[in-house]
């Protein structure tokens, strides 16, 4: 249930950074040329508007977009790994390989995490803020520690069901919404085992070739 709560809270965030950026945006396009508009009343309307801080707070909201979307590429398999060497090992050494780098994974962001939080901590005893905005700076900054320690939590989180279950989270890059589900896009049939091991998959192709 909490992990429920979890993924829902990660993909709500980082759905509403990502609108509160596109509206940020647009509405600074339309400040910026619609100023320039040879209309009276519409000059009249924007140019006393001051918009200088939209492409600072834009800054800001794909920082934190972009660190709580690492840990939801962690969750969901989306980030792009070189795995051809390890696939052709056996089962239970390839699955070592697996435990090492999901291991690492969750030791290098829990570094990074700790080293932010750090100086998280040592910014917001200063009076620092950003130059636009002028918001103190360790509001922006806090997006390190934050992101990098969920992310040490999806790398744990996803090196314990690989050791229960043997299967990984994989994203079907080649899947298009409306199609027979279990296919990809040329047809082919994807593992209904996200981890299954590519050779039990291509011996499956092949079955299914030769009927």
């Amino acid at each position: 249930m909490l992990l429920r709560l979890l993924d829902r809270l990660e993909e709500t965030l980082i759905a509403s950074l990502m609108a509160a950026a596109t509206l940020v945006i647009f509405a600074a396009v339309v400040h910026r040329y619609g100023s320039t508009m040879p209309v009276p009343a519409i000059q009249n309307l924007l140019i006393p508007i001051n918009m200088s801080w939209a492409q600072e707070l834009c800054i800001y909201l794909f920082v934190w977009m972009a660190k709580f979307g690492a840990a939801y590429g962690v969750r969901t398999g989306i980030h792009v790994g070189i795995d051809v060497l390890i696939n052709r090992l056996s089962d239970r050494t390839r699955g070592k390989f697996i435990v090492f780098g999901l291991g690492c994974g969750a030791l290098f962001t829990f570094l990074v995490g700790t080293f932010g939080a750090r100086f998280v901590w040592r910014m917001a005893h200063t009076d620092q803020v950003s130059p636009d905005m002028e918001m103190p700076v360790w509001i922006a900054y806090l997006a390190v520690p934050c992101g990098s320690y969920l992310m040490c939590f999806r790398f744990v989180q996803v090196a314990v069901a690989f050791v229960r279950t043997g299967a990984l989270p994989r994203h079907a890059h080649a899947h298009v919404d409306g199609l027979d589900e279990g296919e990809d896009a040329e047809g082919h049939a994807l593992a209904a085992d996200p981890g299954l091991h590519p050779r039990e998959l291509g011996a499956g192709r092949a079955g299914r070739s030769e009927r």
